[in-house]
């Protein structure tokens, strides 16, 4: 399992223009793209230097994520940019799941 995650510092002036964006606009046309198999919206919550939020897409394979950020990737962020250009600062990181650890409540 990989995680592609994408973390946004986002200002202030369009923050909740910018949530609303991701949550009916963004997330949904990067999981149509069928390289995802969820998504989680958190934001960060001992941030002191501005409102930073993470969204962390799940996928099977490297492969996977290649196929996205080859196909799909580009326009979706262009679209992003050109929407809040000057207004954000992001990274990707992609993440490897080693082990998942589940509470046993037996």
């Amino acid at each position: 399992m990989i995680i592609y995650n994408v973390s946004v510092s986002i200002d202030e002036s369009v923050h909740e223009q910018w949530v609303n964006w991701m949550r009916t606009k963004h997330i949904p046309d990067v999981l149509k793209t069928g390289c995802f198999k969820e998504a989680r919206f958190t934001k960060v919550a001992n941030e002191e230097n501005g409102i930073t939020y993470s969204t962390q897409y799940l996928c099977d394979s490297v492969e996977t994520l290649d196929k996205y950020a080859d196909h799909f990737a580009p326009a979706l962020q262009k679209e992003h940019k050109d929407l809040f250009d000057g207004k954000f600062f992001a990274f990707r990181t992609m993440l490897e799941v080693v082990d998942v650890f589940v509470v046993n409540e037996n």
